[in-house]
């Protein structure tokens, strides 16, 4: 490709060469001077030279040697293709300014000296009078002078050519982003992208002094970037397109990375003015490229997080091949900074997020949340402790059901086949199983791979529902069903404490009966007499009876976990008889 380049380069220079000659030996006067342009050699007149260029007049009436055969102007903006143009103005043969030379025309023939005050209609004045009449007239016209000033720095710069076309450009795509004047509308963006990141960070520097709206400067930005950074940030499906490795192309990454990186600095204030797909797509670029500028990114993901999908955060959570989970942290302090700022948001609207309240945005993004973590369960790169950490980033009144949160747990269990018993349990305790629904209760009761402690729990519930007469097999409030709980196991304490006095009662008494065995005749029948009437233990019996919770149908004890072993249900017995 480079061998190439340089082929055709040599091959114009050639010919510009060859017809500079036909037009000077036309003058049919022989050259007395040659003219070194990087590796192209002019031979011309110097009298024709010195007639417009002071420059040139200065060298020959300052050179040592008495006839001055050679001058180097190797440094010359433009190069040889301008040189030849200025030389031609010099024998005052026609050429064609345009848009495309006029800038390094206007540079070289400041470095020539070919200005009006030394000779009448010079070349400085023609090529200012293009600037103005014609190439800054309109911003397409504006945008390609601009193109071609990268080349000719500092010089365009200090002659003030780069800030003109600037204050043209936004000028005019302020007044095309208001009214207008062809189809598509954000047409003049597609012009802007064909600038360097300097170039066009200084036309949108402008246009935010001109009072441009930040969607009309995130339009720009977006479609800038779609263009400079192609195969990084094009695919925004969250599939991503293949590239090789920085390592192995550290040029072309370093290049990127420094355009990234600008990117970032001229994005408008107003956080929530761009789309959040293409926020996630330039960090994922930022993650890959190891660029700078990840936080801000992140904090501005953040911001709008209640818009995101579940393909938005999946682009943050591979590599472009699609085959390897990035670093998740990422992702994680994106749903933290989330958290926060709702936190911050609820404390001032003084709702709070407490256990039973919670934003509809929260709730949008927990579901989002539980979603994205069933898609990444399956990676078997994934730890228990990254799986966790997102979950629980999430506030847990953010879910008004588990179920969603369940199937991502499962995923993950049958993704990854050989945890143990422990560290099932640790898989799970980021679900309540209390908050699933009928459902996904019975999924679970009837699951191998969630631990026994989680069936049991799922099991339990179901059958206190039963038991409790519910018309909803479905979910309760679970604050409700706590207090239920808990009442019901005051009563089954009580009642046990009772049963345990009269168990030691009925102990006692039956010692002394085996002590009076040998005891009167008129005492044995007084016994069995007795025996006959209502007894002490009987009438208590019944009384006690009366205390059993459950005589008519059990309260729904659903909530209350560290109360009642619900590891093992079974029906008990209140009273003695």
């Amino acid at each position: 490709m480079a061998a190439a380049s340089v082929k055709s380069n040599s091959s114009r220079l050639s010919i510009a060469m060859e017809r500079t000659g036909q037009w000077v030996f036309s003058q049919e006067i022989p050259t007395d001077v040659v003219v070194v342009v990087g590796e192209a050699n002019f031979s011309l007149h110097k009298f024709m030279l010195v007639a417009k260029s002071n420059y040139i007049r200065k060298l020959v009436m300052e050179s040592k040697e008495p006839e001055l055969t050679k001058i180097n102007l190797s440094d010359i903006p433009g190069g040889p293709a301008i040189f030849e143009k200025a030389a031609k103005f010099c024998y005052n043969v026609n050429f064609e300014i345009t848009v495309q030379n006029v800038a390094a025309l206007r540079c070289a023939a400041e470095y020539l000296q070919m200005t009006d005050k030394y000779s009448d209609g010079n070349l400085t004045g023609r090529t200012e009078d293009f600037l103005t009449q014609v190439a800054l007239s309109g911003l397409s016209g504006a945008i390609v002078v601009l193109k071609s000033c990268e080349d000719l720095l500092p010089m365009a710069q200090d002659l003030q050519i780069v800030q003109r076309c600037v204050d043209v450009i936004s000028s005019k795509a302020y007044n095309e982003a208001n009214f207008p004047s062809r189809s598509p509308p954000n047409w003049w963006t597609e012009e802007l992208s064909i600038l360097d990141v300097d170039s066009f960070g200084k036309v949108i520097t402008a246009m935010k002094q001109r009072g441009a709206k930040a969607l009309t400067l995130a339009s720009a930005l977006i479609t800038y970037t779609e263009r400079s950074l192609r195969d990084l940030v094009r695919d925004q499906s969250g599939n991503g397109t293949k590239s090789s490795d920085p390592a192995s192309d550290s040029g072309l990454r370093i290049q990127q990375r420094e355009l990234l990186e600008s990117i970032v600095t001229l994005l408008p204030s107003e956080k929530a003015c761009l789309p959040i797909n293409f926020l996630c797509c330039l960090l994922r670029s930022a993650i890959f490229l190891k660029a700078s500028g990840k936080s801000e990114l992140e904090k501005r993901i953040s911001v709008i997080l209640e818009h995101v999908t579940v393909d938005d955060l999946l682009v943050l959570s591979f590599t472009y091949d699609g085959e390897r989970l990035f670093d998740l942290e990422s992702v994680r302090r994106i749903i933290s900074g989330f958290v926060e700022k709702e936190k911050s948001m609820a404390v001032f609207s003084a709702a709070g997020l407490g256990e039973t309240s919670c934003s509809a945005a929260m709730q949008r993004v927990a579901k989002t949340v539980d979603a994205y973590l069933g898609e990444i369960a399956t990676f078997g790169e994934l730890s228990i402790s990254k799986f966790n950490g997102i979950a629980n980033i999430v506030p847990k009144a953010a879910r008004k059901v588990d179920d969603d949160l369940y199937r991502a747990v499962d995923i993950y269990l049958k993704a990854h086949p050989n945890l143990d018993e422990i560290e099932r349990e640790k898989v799970c305790s980021v679900m309540d199983p209390l908050k699933l629904s009928y459902e996904a209760r019975l999924h679970a009761s009837q699951n191998k791979r969630l631990p026994v402690q989680i069936v049991l729990h799922a099991l339990y519930y179901d059958q206190l529902k039963l038991r409790s007469g519910a018309d909803d097999p479905g979910m309760q409030n679970a604050v409700t069903t706590k207090t239920q709980l808990e009442t019901d196991v005051s009563l089954v304490r009580e009642n046990e404490a009772l049963r345990s006095e009269l168990m030691k009662m009925k102990l006692y008494i039956s010692d002394l009966q085996k002590s009076n065995v040998h005891a009167t005749s008129s005492m044995a029948a007084k016994v069995g007499t007795s025996s006959k009437k209502p007894t002490f233990f009987s009438s208590v019996s019944k009384k006690l009876g009366k205390l059993n919770p459950f005589r008519h149908g059990s309260k729904d004890t659903s909530n209350i976990e560290d109360v009642v072993d619900i590891s093992k249900p079974r029906r008990r017995r209140f009273s003695i008889s």
